[in-house]
């Protein structure tokens, strides 16, 4: 038997739009394997619109709930809970998350030094230069412009799964980034940014390490200092 899926007002629609098929998910209206309705019957069932949607089926695929299949559609991958690990993360303490952060944009950058091309090395330039200094009003963009240039090397790496797993904590990852806006953290200069394209493009994944280390590590200083205090 099919029913309506409850419709969204307007506020956050992307964010609740996911909220409200994943639920559909974990309640097993679609079994594993099965087939989600395509876009256009999405986008009624919800009353958004199709942009809404696609947005949504995207952050539930880097999720792990569902897959798109190109010329076939979006299917189920799971009915568990794969949200669980991301709340576990959030409970953590933030020098545990600044550490797991560490683990992934080393192993990303060392990669990326052994797959470096000069059109790499160009493009995190751009976005290094894109992303500026902070200290304006809009904080919100910065921290905006500072993870693209993250997530960037992440993908410099061209390693799916790494990607993937910086998708799934994209949201904790920004939040990492804000913290070093507060007083009490010191944020990397462009300086420290611009060591870790610089080591990129040597192609010396231990240089890459290093400066990737050196770039987080006044952040965890202050941080073991603030559990002392």
């Amino acid at each position: 038997m099919t029913y309506p899926m409850r419709s969204l007002n307007k506020t956050n629609l992307a964010d609740t739009a996911v909220d409200a098929i994943r639920t559909e998910i974990l309640a097993r209206r679609w079994t594993v394997g099965e087939k989600l309705p395509n876009e256009a019957t999405l986008s009624a069932m919800l009353a958004v619109s199709r942009g809404t949607v696609r947005e949504a089926v995207r952050v539930l695929a880097s999720q792990g709930y569902i897959e798109t299949r190109q010329g076939s559609g979006t299917y189920v991958l799971s009915t568990a809970d794969t949200t669980r690990p991301l709340t576990m993360a959030r409970r953590a303490g933030l020098r545990d998350q600044f550490e797991a952060r560490l683990a992934l944009d080393v192993e990303a950058a060392r990669l990326a030094a052994l797959r470096q091309t000069p059109t790499m090395v160009v493009g995190l330039r751009a976005l290094l230069a894109e992303r500026g200094h902070s200290g304006g009003k809009d904080q919100a963009a910065f921290i905006a412009r500072d993870f693209a240039f993250h997530k960037a090397v992440i993908a410099a790496s061209q390693n799916a799964v790494l990607v993937g797993m910086y998708e799934f904590f994209s949201t904790l990852i920004a939040e990492t980034i804000a913290a070093t806006l507060e007083d009490d953290l010191p944020e990397p200069d462009m300086a420290a940014h611009a060591a870790i394209v610089d080591a990129i493009e040597s192609g010396e994944p231990d240089r890459a390490d290093a400066a990737v280390r050196r770039f987080m590590a006044p952040v965890l200083t202050a941080l073991d200092m603030l559990l002392l205090s």
